[in-house]
């Protein structure tokens, strides 16, 4: 087992990660930059090291910083979290060429399901169905608006580097193609300094399923179960569950065993997802997968009392998996606290929190990094806690969301508690009856000011 581990992160999944590194007798090591200096992460890691100013490009996803920390600090392994380095197949081969354990799947399998055409390649060699679309990168306007025609409208536009809508565009007919070409590659160049494009039919109303899997290093792969992801913003998740309350016991054991092909098509190491989008018919199609612990890992954990982060460092460790497939036995809804002003179009609103009261009680449970007197930053990611409910079942969980998000003061800033609240009452989505598209129809004049 590993003596030290460098978090190559930042706030809550920070934290989370010492957390799971004290109980299994591991010393921590935090990188900071200016910004964070007084985070909760840093005060709890063994050691800490400032790595830059407060830019992303000159701390937490500066590489050479990084790897410098590691080496005055003694580090045996590191634990990427998400975002910033936990995908990045160049980070994964330089710890490796230094002796050091990259706490995640090898670099080769990185880049195999990094780029989403490769990803779609390696699904469709692994029999799992895909989205018709095209084979590869368009090569030119021409090709593209000849396909959508063949395919039939409605198709969506997507950067093959592309993450949280960025470079993404829906096209309903032919005239608006031009338009959604021209704008999609510029906003994906400019996001990811890679524009190319690919094509594939939009499925209207889907839901957004995502299977958790793990593999180790002897080829064992199995799924722990499923999350609903499909209330979303802009393509940004902002609740997720699990069970989801579409799943059945057939669709979850044919999603599950695509998953499962997904993953030993790489011979996947470590924990990841594969994200699918599923029709109203229960017809799923591949869309991703993601190679890092998620957001949302956490509804998983609580629903089959599983410790994903302690399973990740394991599985780096060279220790086996069960090779069990995961039934949930509760359910459980997490909501995204972000420090963003929901009535004026969700804008991220940075500042000091001059209140910070988290709720309590049976069955629920917060992640965070923020306290009273902590100035959120404007550089990063705007969510400052997740909030997650667990019950016997889907109703029971949600009464218990709604009492906890009573009981969650933040003052200072605003948080999109309030639209947490509205979303908990709305009669749809307390019957399940919702799917990626839910929120463009959403009453948000139902949010009230508290």
């Amino acid at each position: 087992m590993f003596k030290k581990i460098l978090i190559a992160n930042r706030g809550e999944i920070a934290l989370r990660i010492i957390r799971t590194c004290k109980e299994m007798g591991i010393r921590t090591v935090a990188v900071y930059s200016t910004a964070d200096r007084d985070s909760l992460h840093v005060r709890f890691a063994d050691e800490a090291v400032c790595i830059g100013p407060a830019q992303s490009s000159e701390s937490y996803l500066n590489i050479p910083r990084i790897m410098a920390a590691v080496e005055i600090t003694n580090a045996d392994a590191v634990h990427p979290g998400y975002g910033f380095l936990a995908e990045n197949a160049s980070f994964a081969e330089i710890c490796t060429e230094y002796g050091i354990k990259f706490i995640g799947p090898t670099a080769d399998q990185i880049r195999q399901m990094g780029d989403k055409i490769t990803a779609k390649e390696t699904a469709q060699r692994a029999n799992v169905p895909v989205v018709p679309g095209s084979d590869g990168l368009l090569s030119s306007f021409e090709e593209g608006l000849k396909l959508a025609v063949e395919i039939g409208y409605p198709i969506i536009l997507k950067a093959t580097a592309g993450g949280g809508g960025k470079g993404m565009r829906i096209v309903w007919n032919e005239s608006e193609f031009e338009t959604a070409w021209d704008s999609a590659r510029r906003e994906a160049g400019a996001s990811f300094g890679n524009d190319g494009i690919y094509l594939e039919k939009y499925i209207e109303e889907p839901r957004h399923i995502e299977i958790q899997v793990a593999g180790d290093q002897f080829g064992t792969v199995a799924h722990l179960s499923e999350r609903d992801c499909s209330i979303q913003r802009r393509h940004q998740k902002l609740v997720e569950e699990s069970p989801s309350p579409f799943m059945t016991t057939e669709l979850r054991d044919r999603m599950g065993e695509a998953a499962i092909n997904c993953a030993k098509a790489i011979n996947y190491e470590g924990v990841g997802t594969v994200e699918f989008l599923v029709d109203k018919y229960r017809n799923f199609y591949f869309m991703e997968m993601n190679t890092r612990i998620q957001v949302e890992h956490t509804v998983t954990e609580e629903v089959i009392d599983f410790d994903l982060i302690k399973e990740q460092i394991k599985i780096a460790a060279g220790i086996p998996i069960s090779g069990q497939n995961y039934i949930p036995t509760l359910h459980a809804i997490e909501c995204r606290i972000n420090a963003e002003d929901v009535w004026n179009d969700f804008r991220p609103n940075a500042g000091k929190i001059t209140s910070f009261h988290s709720p309590k009680g049976h069955g629920i449970r917060v992640d965070t990094h923020v306290y009273a007197g902590y100035a959120v930053p404007p550089f990063y990611d705007s969510m400052i806690a997740k909030l997650i409910s667990k019950a016997r079942t889907r109703e029971e969980a949600i009464t218990k969301m709604e009492r906890a998000l009573d009981e969650f003061i933040v003052e200072g800033i605003n948080t999109t508690v309030p639209f947490h609240k509205a979303l908990m009452k709305n009669e749809d989505f307390r019957k399940g009856n919702f799917h990626t598209g839910f929120l463009s129809n959403f009453d948000f004049g139902a949010i009230k000011r508290d």
